[in-house]
């Protein structure tokens, strides 16, 4: 069935608020926040996971329950409140699920772990986790021992009897893990002893990278993934959200990380059965082009493929030969070539290397589990060679992966680009990729399956968590969901694809910031600005590393972009934490993710002290400050321009928008956990009661503007749903006709400007003008009518949202 014929579900969403919920900010303050976010205009209320976390969890995506509700969280009474709220305001709920794993940091939390421990695989839950039972003795493998307590007999120190609350307990250190019935007369037995006694081994966490027998979240030992292809298991891990939906709780879902599913096709149709067809979107990465598997009961991603497009509208393309210039320079002058060396930065060159690491490095265990399920259908399969070739071909794989079974093609064609870019590489191992061919084209093997589990880990740790550090042309396009080789997109080519999206996904999510971004949308719309003048910023960054040199050049200038994007207007306290432990924590994990210099496993204490020494130099040195206060003199008025075009554009264009908590307001949050700082919520509230207000510009705007765009946007999408049913491109005519980017939603017509510094250094708008379509057209930010005007028209903001009259 395709997209445009799949069934609408019976309630779907005109717009959603993002909060994350927490033990500060709980389900019943969620409650208590409705009739704001009712009043800022939002549709539904959309809550990160809620079902019983790991203690202390601050994000709760490591379940440890699924048959009850997090009580940190505010547990059913919080939930129950939410949901009798949102009814009597007309919202709806949209709740976020998490199939692919539970967290197993603190095992006694997780009465399916703890029993697994201790019953090992004839455990009743056994089959809920993805273990390979056949290596290691039928023993589970836990990577929790530090080197120093390994002894060269395999002993292990600090490992002690206990009696705990589940009884007797083996204890490393702080951690507790169960005794096996019949293992150990009492605490006077040798602990050591005991131990091997177990259905569990306990083993020096660097093997976690090559020979563990438990499948994980990409690269995280502590979370444990779970076979929900299993019906049984799929019953009792659901068991919970089946609750919501009978009982009328939520309406909708978010499913994070589907690619880590066995099947997800057919995970979704077995959600799709448990809710009756309920609104349900995907966290799914599309690379430029992929689409999302039409058959999928889905209506759509969250929205990181409509971000990477509104980004690359508002970047100008003229900045990229420049700023590749740039970074060859860069690169030039970390290896030691001539400053002027135009040696070229190759994006996907950096990315194969980085995913033929993490397929050989920190998941080699799981490119070996690959390699063991082919051989029991492939025993001619070498081990070595085999996983040499299992590994290229995962670095190659262009896209995270793929859905083949035995009835369903889906990303076929990627498979074959994978085998091709391999075979290229690599002939030497032909034989071996012959061999593996048409078991992992045919899809239904385990480990085929397995393969496409695993190649979308691979892509994400190798990009999102590497790449997306080390590549520092322009900052702005290294975020999740994007390919940063892609620099802009035409606005021919941005309507092109909004008719697309709303002939095929038209209630996909679109937002700009999550708890998951690089970078907030705020930060990026003002890093954009450096495409504009970016001989103007080579100047600014060649002054920067005189003053502060660093050892690698190319990280600088990320870290540089990364200040001047997030500087804020208050280098005092900030929500959540100061300005500079802000800067400190992001450069501490922007250089340790790079991983080229320094890593969180083996830091290099004189590297990190360079960079940090650079943080404090642009809050304490003035002769830093004076630079970066003159990249800020030019970049913050044409940085809040794109950022109100970005959410305009966004709110408006087709699919369902959704407000991460506080992007009501200027989101200039780094990367997490510093997007996950606590909002205030009453500033917004009175704000938002003080009706319209004005962009004031500079590092002092306090984001009024965003707020009434937001407001404005927000409340029109749901009040007067009918304007926003289809979707054409508005054109302008004019000298500054580049730098309009308009479009008709059926009613509601979105202006918004492109490439601002442009604007003001061509002398203005002049007698550009809109196209626009028949008819009396009033501006709902400013309420006045137009005549197309875009100088009049955008006068007082740098967007404006029509409403036909007649």
């Amino acid at each position: 069935m395709s997209a445009r014929t799949r069934a609408v579900p019976a309630r779907v969403p005109r717009s959603t608020y993002r909060l994350q919920v927490s033990a500060e900010q709980d389900l019943h303050a969620v409650a208590a926040l409705l009739p704001h976010l009712h009043d800022l205009g939002a549709d539904w209320v959309y809550l990160s996971p809620l079902l019983a976390a790991e203690p202390g969890s601050s994000h709760g995506y490591d379940v440890v329950a699924h048959d009850h509700l997090d009580p940190e969280r505010g547990g059913e009474e919080g939930l129950a409140a939410v949901a009798e709220t949102a009814r009597r305001l007309g919202l709806g709920v949209l709740g976020d699920i998490v199939p692919n794993h539970v967290g197993v940091a603190t095992p006694a939390a997780d009465p399916w772990w703890w029993e697994v421990l201790r019953h090992g695989r004839d455990a009743e839950h056994a089959a809920a986790f993805d273990v390979d039972w056949d290596t290691a003795g039928q023993r589970l493998r836990i990577p929790v021992v530090g080197e120093d307590d390994l002894a060269e007999d395999g002993t292990i120190d600090h490992l002690m009897l206990a009696l705990g609350e589940h009884g007797l307990e083996l204890h490393y250190w702080d951690q507790a893990f169960p005794v096996a019935p019949g293992t150990a007369s009492g605490l006077h037995d040798d602990p050591q002893e005991v131990h091997a006694r177990q259905h569990y081994e306990l083993v020096d966490w660097h093997r976690a990278d090559d020979d563990l027998n438990y499948r994980r979240f990409f690269a995280v030992n502590t979370l444990a993934a779970v076979r929900v292809e299993e019906p049984e298991v799929f019953a009792e891990t659901h068991v919970e959200i089946a609750r919501w939906f009978r009982e009328g709780l939520v309406d909708g879902l978010r499913v994070d990380h589907p690619d880590g599913l066995r099947d997800p096709r057919g995970y979704l149709d077995d959600l799709a059965r448990l809710t009756g067809g309920a609104y349900v979107l995907v966290e799914k990465i599309l690379e430029p082009g992929e689409e999302l598997p039409a058959s999928w009961a889905t209506e759509g991603t969250t929205g990181y493929d409509a971000l990477a497009l509104v980004d690359r509208v508002l970047v100008d393309p003229a900045g990229e030969g420049p700023l590749d210039e740039l970074a060859a320079r860069l690169r030039g002058l970390e290896t030691g070539l001539r400053p002027s060396s135009t040696a070229a930065v190759d994006f996907h060159a950096m990315v194969h290397d980085l995913k033929r690491e993490v397929a050989d490095g920190i998941l080699g265990s799981e490119t070996a589990r690959i390699v063991r399920d082919l051989r029991r259908d492939v025993p001619r399969l070498p081990t070595a060679r085999g996983e040499d070739a299992v590994a290229e071909l995962l670095a190659c794989f262009p896209v995270y992966r793929s859905y083949l079974t035995a009835t369903d093609r889906d990303g076929e064609e990627h498979l074959d680009q994978a085998f091709e870019a391999a075979r290229d590489r690599r002939p030497d191992l032909a034989a071996t990729f012959d061999l593996l061919e048409p078991w992992l084209r045919d899809g239904g093997c385990d480990g085929a399956r397995r393969f496409q589990q695993t190649s979308g880990m691979v892509m994400a740790k190798g990009v999102e968590d590497c790449a997306f550090y080390r590549y520092p042309r322009l900052t702005s396009l290294n975020e999740v969901g994007g390919d940063p080789s892609v620099f802009s997109t035409t606005v021919e080519d941005f309507h092109a694809a909004m008719a697309r999206r709303q002939q095929d996904w038209p209630h996909a999510m679109t937002t700009l910031s999550t708890h998951d971004t690089k970078r907030g949308e705020d930060v990026r719309a003002r890093i954009h600005v450096l495409a504009e003048a970016p001989h103007r910023w080579a100047d600014a960054l060649e002054r920067l590393l005189d003053l502060v040199p660093l050892p690698d050049p190319g990280f600088a200038s990320l870290l540089w972009q990364a200040a001047i994007g997030a500087w804020p207007a208050d280098e005092g306290e900030q929500p959540g934490g100061d300005w500079r432990s802000r800067l400190h924590g992001y450069a501490e994990k922007a250089m340790r993710e790079a991983g080229d210099r320094t890593t969180w496993t083996e830091p290099d204490a004189a590297y990190e002290a360079a960079v940090h020494a650079a943080v404090d130099a642009a809050l304490d040195r003035e002769d830093v400050r004076e630079v970066i206060g003159e990249v800020l003199g030019w970049t913050v008025d044409p940085g809040w321009s794109n950022a109100l075009a970005a959410k305009l554009v966004a709110l408006t264009m087709p699919g369902v928008p959704d407000v991460y908590q506080g992007a009501e307001l200027w989101e200039q949050s780094l990367v997490d956990p510093d997007n996950r700082r606590p909002v205030d919520h009453d500033l917004r509230r009175s704000m938002l009661a003080a009706g319209p207000g004005s962009l004031v510009g500079g590092l002092e705007d306090p984001g009024t503007a965003k707020l009434h765009v937001v407001a404005t946007a927000l409340r029109l999408r749901r009040d007067r749903p009918g304007l926003f049913t289809t979707y054409a491109a508005v054109t302008a005519e004019g000298p500054a006709a580049d730098h309009v980017l308009a479009f008709d939603r059926g009613g509601a017509l979105t202006v918004a400007t492109r490439l601002p510094l442009g604007v003001v250094e061509g002398g203005g708008w002049g007698d550009t003008r809109l196209d626009l379509p028949p008819g009396r057209w009033r501006d709902v930010l400013t309420d006045r009518l137009t005549d197309g005007s875009v100088g009049s028209l955008l006068s007082a903001y740098p967007v404006a949202l029509l409403v036909k009259e007649d």
